[in-house]
């Protein structure tokens, strides 16, 4: 690890990249490592042991690439191993949850909050004891969202299947009567025009990945490079998939991706 490396960020799949854009938006002069796992998509699902080995994995991948600071670009991975991968990389480590929850505790005026996310991450209860610590009179209401991820790593963010399955998934949420909803996963940002539009526009929605980008570049994790940034992108799937799916997410910060196989 050098002063001068670049900022490490994974994620299960393509979601990941709202943390990014938001990255080259805020802090445009720093350059950035992305792995996408998207040979082993997606986390959600799967058992937290499975996710946090998997993160053990990427972490100690993207260590090895030199970077300075690794982002947990994945709130399944975030509530599975952050704390371990604190403790494992010689490098700082940011989540994504408590800069999420942070903004919705920012934005709220009835203390009522909504978070959806995967199986994995609402199961964790992560928003909701983060939230306790933070504001204990705060009340979360959260939801598993099971298809949004797959919908987004189709390339799909607005088809009236989607609309149909946001509508089923935030209805309890809608029942609530939140004033604000945390996007609890960073696919989701992603969906916000339908998410947005299925809620209505009283209430607040708040993205995981902006919160985070505004986080990082508010600490002490500047370069001090004067090297023209660089943007490189691995994956453990098929790159040209994740290349054309990148490039209509992201925009022209993609170039080459490299593809990195699990032995």
């Amino acid at each position: 690890m050098t002063e001068k490396g670049p900022i490490g960020l994974f994620d299960s799949g393509l979601g990941g990249l709202t943390v990014v854009r938001a990255l080259i938006d805020l802090v445009p002069s720093e350059s950035l490592i992305y792995f996408g796992d998207t040979g082993r998509f997606p986390y959600g699902p799967k058992p937290p042991g499975e996710v946090r080995e998997y993160a053990q994995q990427i972490g100690d991948l993207l260590v090895e690439r030199d970077v300075r600071a690794v982002v947990v670009a994945c709130n399944s991975a975030a509530a599975a191993a952050l704390s371990d991968l604190q403790i494992r990389l010689p490098v700082p480590v940011i989540g994504v949850i408590e800069p999420g929850v942070k903004a919705a505790l920012a934005a709220t005026k009835t203390g009522r909050v909504g978070v959806i996310g995967t199986e994995g991450t609402i199961a964790s209860h992560a928003y909701t004891k983060t939230a306790a610590a933070l504001s204990p009179k705060v009340e979360i209401f959260a939801q598993s969202c099971p298809g949004f991820v797959e919908f987004v790593e189709a390339g799909d963010v607005d088809s009236p299947e989607l609309y149909q399955l946001a509508q089923e998934h935030l209805a309890p949420i809608k029942a609530a009567n939140v004033d604000v909803l945390v996007l609890g996963c960073t696919h989701y940002p992603l969906l916000a025009s339908t998410l947005s539009s299925v809620m209505g526009p009283q209430v607040a929605v708040i993205s995981s990945a902006q919160a985070t980008a505004r986080a990082i570049s508010a600490i002490e994790l500047r370069s001090g490079s004067n090297s023209a940034p660089t943007h490189h992108f691995i994956t453990s799937g098929d790159p040209n998939t994740f290349h054309a799916l990148a490039t209509r997410f992201l925009g022209s910060e993609i170039n080459d991706v490299e593809e990195h196989s699990w032995s």
